[in-house]
C-alpha cells in the first residue's frame, strides 16, 4: 500500500511540475479606454509567450488612486505629464532599464526634451502619444476666422458651444485667453479666469467629456475645446469640421509609459516598452487611434495619410515645439493648490459660490 502511495505522490509530484512548467508570465497593463490598437496586445502575447491582463481608466485620477490603494498591481501604466511629475513626487514609480528599451532611439528628441519638464533626465517615462488642445468648428455654421479663444464668448454661438467637464482644460482656455499661464497660482489671475467662465456659461450647450466626438460628428455644435486626436478622428468622420490651435497658446501635453515601484514582473515590463516604441507597432497604434506619434518615423510616414494632413494631427511651423509662433505649456502637478483648482471650477460648474 505504501509503494502505490509512493508512486502516487511521485506522479502527482511531476504533473504539477509539468503544470508549473506550462504556466505563462503574465504581464499587467492599465492604459486609457480606446487608446491602443488591441491586436497589439496579442502580437505581444505570441511574440513573447505571455498573457497580458488589461485594463482601462478614464480619468488620471482615476488611475491614480487606483495604484496608491495598493490593492491591484500594475506593470505597465499611461498617465499624462502632470501625472507622471505627482507618482514621481511621491515614490510610486521606478527607473527605466534602458539596456532593454533601444527603441527608445526612435522617440523625436523634442519630445523627450518636453518631458523633462515632468520627468527630469527622462528617467521614469517614455512618450506614448502627444498633442495639443484646440478649437473644433463646423464650417458650415462659423463665418469669422477661428484663431483665438475669445470665439468661444461670442454671443452668436449661444447654445452652441461645447466645453471641456474638465477643471484644468476649462481653467486653461480662460487663463490663455486672458494671457496667463494655465500653471497659475495667483489667486487675482484665477479669481479673473472663473469671473469669465461664469460670463461664458449662459453661451455654453454642454460640459462635456468623450462625448463629444459622437455629438461633433453629428453636427450638435458649432465650436467645441478638443483634444487634437479627437479632432483628427471627428474630421475624418464629418468633412465640415476644421481645427484651429487659439494665438493665445495652449496645452501641450503628452500621455507615457511607465513602470510602477511595485510592478509584478519589472523585466517584461520594460520589454513591452521596448516593444510599444517598435516603429511597426507604433503606426498601428497611431492609425488605430489618430493621436500623433512620437516616433519620429510613423510620424513622418503618417501625416502623408488622409486623416492626418491637418494641423490636429501635425502642427509643423504653428506651435513652438515645431518652430511656429503659438506659445505651448505643459500642465504641472500643483501638490495641494489642486484644492484652489477644484474649488473654483466648482463655483463655475454648479454656478454658486
Amino acid at each position: 500500500m505504501k509503494s502505490k502511495i509512493f508512486v502516487f505522490s511521485i506522479i502527482m509530484a511531476i504533473l504539477t511540475i509539468a503544470l508549473t512548467g506550462c504556466t505563462k508570465e503574465k504581464l499587467y497593463v492599465f492604459n486609457w479606454g480606446q487608446f491602443i490598437d488591441e491586436d497589439v496586445l496579442d502580437m505581444f502575447e505570441k511574440e513573447f509567450n505571455v498573457d497580458i491582463v488589461y485594463d482601462k481608466f478614464d480619468s488620471n485620477e482615476m488611475m491614480y488612486t487606483k495604484l496608491k490603494s495598493g490593492g491591484t498591481k500594475y506593470d505597465v501604466v499611461f498617465p499624462s505629464d502632470y501625472m507622471v511629475e505627482r507618482m514621481i513626487e511621491e515614490n510610486m514609480l521606478q527607473p527605466l532599464d534602458k539596456d532593454l528599451i533601444p527603441n527608445l532611439a526612435n522617440i523625436d528628441e523634442r519630445f523627450l526634451e518636453k518631458a523633462q519638464v515632468f520627468d527630469p533626465d527622462n528617467l521614469y517615462a517614455v512618450p506614448y502619444f502627444w498633442g495639443t488642445v484646440g478649437i473644433l468648428y463646423d464650417t458650415t455654421k462659423v463665418t469669422e476666422v477661428v484663431d483665438s479663444w475669445d470665439i468661444l464668448w461670442n454671443s452668436n454661438y449661444k447654445n452652441n458651444i461645447f466645453m471641456y467637464d474638465s477643471q484644468r482644460d476649462s481653467l486653461m482656455v480662460a487663463l490663455k485667453k486672458l494671457g496667463y499661464s494655465m500653471n497659475t497660482k495667483n489667486l487675482n489671475e484665477l479669481e479673473e479666469a472663473k469671473n469669465i467662465l461664469l460670463q461664458q456659461k449662459s453661451l455654453v450647450y454642454d460640459y462635456v467629456g468623450d462625448a463629444v466626438i459622437d455629438r461633433m460628428i453629428s453636427g450638435d455644435a458649432a465650436l467645441a475645446v478638443v483634444y487634437s486626436g479627437d479632432a483628427a478622428y471627428i474630421m475624418s468622420e464629418n468633412p465640415n469640421m476644421a481645427y484651429a490651435i487659439p494665438k493665445e497658446g495652449t496645452n501641450f501635453w503628452i500621455d507615457a509609459m511607465v513602470i510602477p515601484k511595485n510592478a509584478r514582473n519589472k523585466e517584461l515590463a520594460n520589454k513591452f516598452i521596448n516593444f510599444m516604441c517598435r516603429e511597426d507597432i507604433a503606426k498601428m497604434n497611431t492609425e488605430e487611434v489618430m493621436y500623433s506619434s512620437p516616433i519620429t518615423s510613423v510620424f513622418n510616414d503618417v501625416i502623408q495619410e488622409d486623416w492626418a494632413n491637418n494641423i490636429a494631427y501635425n502642427p509643423d511651423r504653428i506651435i513652438d515645439v515645431f518652430g511656429g509662433s503659438i506659445q505651448t505649456e505643459v500642465f504641472r502637478h500643483p501638490g495641494n493648490f489642486i484644492e484652489t483648482y477644484n474649488n473654483i471650477w466648482r463655483e463655475v460648474y454648479t454656478g454658486k459660490k
